[in-house]
């Protein structure tokens, strides 16, 4: 990444474009969904067990799809708090058929 970006209306353009090909979002849908899950087992078994096994599979997800399609640097390694916020805009403009998946 170059540019260090201060504001999300900036950063999210880019944040698409390091997530163009199709298999890196569904990897990314595939892993939210199931870090959703994993949280909601948290909260229902009690068990923090749950929680790092959210975050395993969230970070997992995204990853993947990083360095098997995309072949590249994932922005969460250089924005992290940006990168949190744009997953789950990109997630729910997947959900909701604003965004290709």
């Amino acid at each position: 990444m170059k540019a260090r970006y201060t504001r999300f209306g900036e950063f999210y353009p880019y944040y698409l474009s390091q997530h163009a090909d199709r298999r890196c979002r569904r990897a990314h849908f595939v892993g939210t969904s199931l870090a959703l899950l994993a949280l909601l087992a948290a909260l229902l078994s009690g068990s923090p067990w749950w929680g790092l096994a959210a975050l395993v599979l969230g970070y997992g997800g995204a990853w993947i799809g990083h360095f098997r399609y995309e072949k590249n640097r994932p922005a969460t390694f250089d924005q992290p708090w940006l990168s949190f916020r744009a997953d789950w805009v990109m997630y729910w403009q997947m959900l909701t058929g604003k965004l290709s998946w």
